[in-house]
């Protein structure tokens, strides 16, 4: 009888057949990997060497004389030994990692499986080599000595591959909790620059049972040295500076679940996902985009605990925080959480009832954030009636790197006669008066708030401008609270006070922020939105790319889309994606004047994310896989060169993770095996994934460049079109007898312009939306025996040489 599971196949009581891509738990622990199925190796220096016969190994079959040449191919390896030559030869930069960069021979002979490890077998190739060093640490964790491995895992599909990791081994390793069990792990803060480091937890005022629960994990887990602190009723910006230095997480929400050992009931921690790295907290808008992957990988569970996560900040903290820290508190970041809230609803399994309480819990909080945040001041202009990033706070924001202010602080310390640090400490403490540094810290927090730290975009006025991201939020609150009441809830929702919500009336409130919008952020003869400047009373001249969060929100009329499409695209369209703002806007880069990672030439999976989905709300689809075929060529091909990377950011004009800029790149340093990935690029690799067509994933799969891609897809385009041609000539030839009647004349007008070959992509105002010829359409002829100009990734050895490099 054959059983089989997710990656296992069970024939009979002893013989497994594993998956060759299964996750690394299943695959080093079954099937060939057993721990009981391998009872000799052969080293690799080609001697022989045997098992220890405690491990009561059961015999081998008779090896045959040779390997099967059509069998797939599996390698017998002793994996210390393995990993210590493979190191030592090919990582000669010495990180931990095998990439383009390294000056090794970039081939290893290795023993074949069905020969005992006498018959050798090379591994060629940066890509093969840093999988297999990425395996052998996979392999270690589950305490495998000896492995038989598949050279499908070494040679897979790169887009396959890292999709695969996402969706199996990144997610768990960015999942936290706070409670018994993930206590140690959650409270580890490597932004913590202040002399105390013992981990702490700040309890919600209200929350007694939450504050007897984190006491007792304390006296029942000494070795933790945690401490267990209840925040005041009022949290306000003296408070929360009187706590910067003794920084702790703050708690989020907890479930009551039986403990399968015991029977008792206990408290489990409502799971989250970080981003990764030093940010080892839930983050705010980090969270809304982490949450659409997790549902593309069917993570509904964290994408559920995230949500709900969220709703315990808006009830006992005020607002969705920038991320659950101490220092944190009296800031937010941008507010996606009713989106968030409709993606996760739409894929509950709970009942009818239950799924819609569960809504109505979520949006009673989403409503009260909308009033006490965002609606109201210091965030709410009063003049336009728009919101701005303004959040409330006292003294230097104590998470940045140590020198992260030292060039502001320098000239004030200098006249004072002080040192930097004297003046900052005097600063903090309110004994030393600086009305010019506290402007700038007003806008500095405005910055972090906003998600956006740093960019020029903001330099000294972020506090002042009603933004077009942030207006484009609240209008799309709006609208889904609208749209929720009436298709979801049966128009029955009150808020936390009682109060009926009207669906009407929260479709009135979208329809005259449009209008101020319209009125304030439009720009009618540049195509786009911008910031307005509260204070001046002006609209900004910074070009910023978050105007096509408007189209997110659907917001943006037809004709505002169109002309967007027309005279807005074109300046931030580079070869890696969306690039964050232009590079006039950024200004000159001098030592005086560094970049800012938020500007030019950088660009950032949430900025991607939103304007896909944007040009898919208006049917401009040859766009949206455009732009993601752009973005996803970037990550994959760094994927491939630098041993499974997966970072924060890149430079998108030099397609690059490598950047020299504020704060370095998080998610770039890691040894042998990549483990989180960084958690928005994770997401918009898979959303990217499911927008783009089959013939661009095989094209993706083989690593071509995005305009060698589309300057072939024209190519083929134009050879469809003339054979198109051809045969409408053959066939009105038919119908008129040769030409010599005239009862039926057929006239075909084609555009010359969808048929011209360039080099790359020519982007400007009059053919930025029609430049690639109907991309979309184009990708629908996806037939297996069509001659693609992208490779399959089986044919990766045989016709490319590019993962031998």
């Amino acid at each position: 009888m054959q059983v089989s599971t997710n990656h296992v196949t069970i024939l009979d009581q002893e013989d497994l057949i594993v998956d060759v891509h299964a996750p690394a738990k299943t695959y080093y622990t079954t099937g060939s990997n057993a721990g009981s199925s391998i009872n000799r190796l052969r080293s690799l220096s080609g001697h022989h060497r045997a098992f220890n016969m405690t491990d009561s190994v059961p015999q081998r079959k008779r090896r045959g004389s040779h390997d099967d040449k059509n069998k797939a191919r599996k390698f017998l390896l002793d994996v210390k030994e393995t990993q210590r030559i493979l190191v030592e030869q090919e990582d000669t930069d010495g990180d931990f990692q095998i990439t383009v960069n390294d000056l090794g021979p970039k081939t290893l002979s290795v023993g074949s499986a069905d020969s005992g490890g006498y018959r050798k077998i090379e591994i060629r190739g940066t890509y093969m080599l840093s999988n297999l060093l990425q395996e052998l640490a996979l392999a270690e964790d589950y305490g495998r000595k000896h492995v038989v491995l598949d050279e499908a895992r070494l040679n897979e599909n790169p887009v396959d591959r890292l999709s695969r990791m996402i969706r199996h081994h990144f997610w768990d390793g960015l999942t936290r909790r706070i409670d018994a069990e993930g206590l140690e792990r959650i409270c580890l803060d490597p932004k913590n620059r202040s002399a105390n480091h013992r981990p702490r937890i700040y309890v919600p005022y209200d929350e007694d049972k939450v504050f007897e629960y984190y006491q007792h994990v304390a006296k029942t887990k000494p070795y933790l040295g945690l401490e267990v602190e209840r925040l005041p009723r009022q949290i306000t910006p003296e408070y929360v500076q009187s706590i910067n230095d003794r920084p702790g997480i703050l708690s989020l929400a907890l479930n009551k679940i039986k403990d399968v050992h015991t029977g008792e009931m206990k408290f489990c921690g409502v799971p989250f996902v970080v981003p990764g790295g030093r940010f080892n907290e839930m983050y705010g808008w980090d969270s809304y985009f982490e949450a659409l992957g997790l549902l593309l990988d069917d993570r509904v569970d964290l994408a559920q605990g995230m949500v709900e996560n969220f709703a315990y900040e808006i009830k006992h903290y005020g607002k969705i925080l920038n991320a659950n820290r101490s220092y944190y508190l009296t800031r937010s970041q941008p507010p996606f959480l009713t989106d968030m809230a409709r993606q996760v609803y739409l894929k509950l399994q709970m009942s009818e009832d239950e799924n819609k309480a569960w809504l109505r819990s979520v949006l009673q909080a989403a409503i009260k954030e909308y009033y006490t945040v965002w609606m109201a001041e210091p965030r709410l202009d009063p003049k336009t009636q728009l919101s701005r990033f303004r959040p409330d706070g006292k003294g230097i924001p104590p998470e940045t790197e140590a020198s992260h202010f030292d060039h502001v602080i320098q000239p004030y310390a200098t006249r004072a006669g002080l040192t930097i640090d004297e003046l900052m400490k005097r600063y903090n403490d309110g004994s030393h008066l600086e009305p010019e540094l506290d402007e700038y810290f007003l806008h500095d927090r405005a910055v972090r708030e906003s998600g956006h730290d740093t960019t020029y975009r903001y330099e000294g006025r972020c506090a002042n401008l009603a933004t077009i991201d942030l207006n484009s939020l609240l209008y799309k609150y709006e609208t889904d609270l609208a749209e929720m009441i009436t298709d979801y809830l049966d128009g029955d929702l009150v808020d936390y006070e009682g109060h009926p919500q009207d669906a009407r009336i929260w479709h009135e409130r979208a329809q005259l922020r449009k209008e101020r919008i319209n009125r304030y952020l439009w720009n009618q003869e540049r195509g786009s939105y911008f910031d307005y400047d509260t204070v001046t009373e002006t609209q900004s001249e910074y070009e910023t790319v978050t105007a096509f969060w408007a189209m997110w929100a659907r917001c943006a009329s037809e004709d505002q889309a169109e002309r967007m499409t027309r005279y807005a695209l074109p300046k931030f369209e580079v070869m890696g994606g969306l690039v964050s703002g232009t590079a006039e806007s950024r200004g000159v880069i001098s030592l005086d004047r560094p970049n800012r990672q938020w500007d030019f030439p950088f660009g950032w999976a949430p900025h991607q994310i939103l304007a896909w989905q944007g040009f898919e709300n208006y049917g401009i689809i040859d766009v949206q896989q455009r732009l993601a075929y752009r973005w996803l060529y970037m990550i994959t091909k760094s994927f491939v060169d630098f041993n499974g990377v997966v970072p924060e950011k890149y430079d998108v004009v030099s397609l690059t993770h490598k950047v020299q800029v504020e704060y370095g790149n998080v998610g770039v340093d890691f040894k042998y095996v990549p483990r989180e990935g960084f958690g928005w690029m994770n997401a918009s690799y898979q959303i990217g994934l499911s927008i783009i067509t089959k013939q661009m994933r095989r094209a993706l799969g083989t690593c071509t460049r995005p305009d060698i891609f589309f300057e072939r897809s024209l190519a083929r385009k134009h050879q469809e079109s003339a054979g198109l041609q051809e045969q409408v000539m053959e066939a009105a030839k038919e119908i008129t007898q040769n030409g010599q009647t005239t009862t039926a004349i057929t006239v075909i007008v084609h555009h010359p312009e969808a048929f011209v070959q360039r080099e790359t992509p020519t982007l400007s105002p009059e053919n930025s939306t029609n430049d690639i010829a109907s991309t979309a359409a184009l990708m629908d002829c996806e037939e297996e025996e069509e001659n693609d100009d992208a490779i399959t990734p089986y044919d990766i050895n045989s016709r490319s040489d590019y993962f031998n490099i």
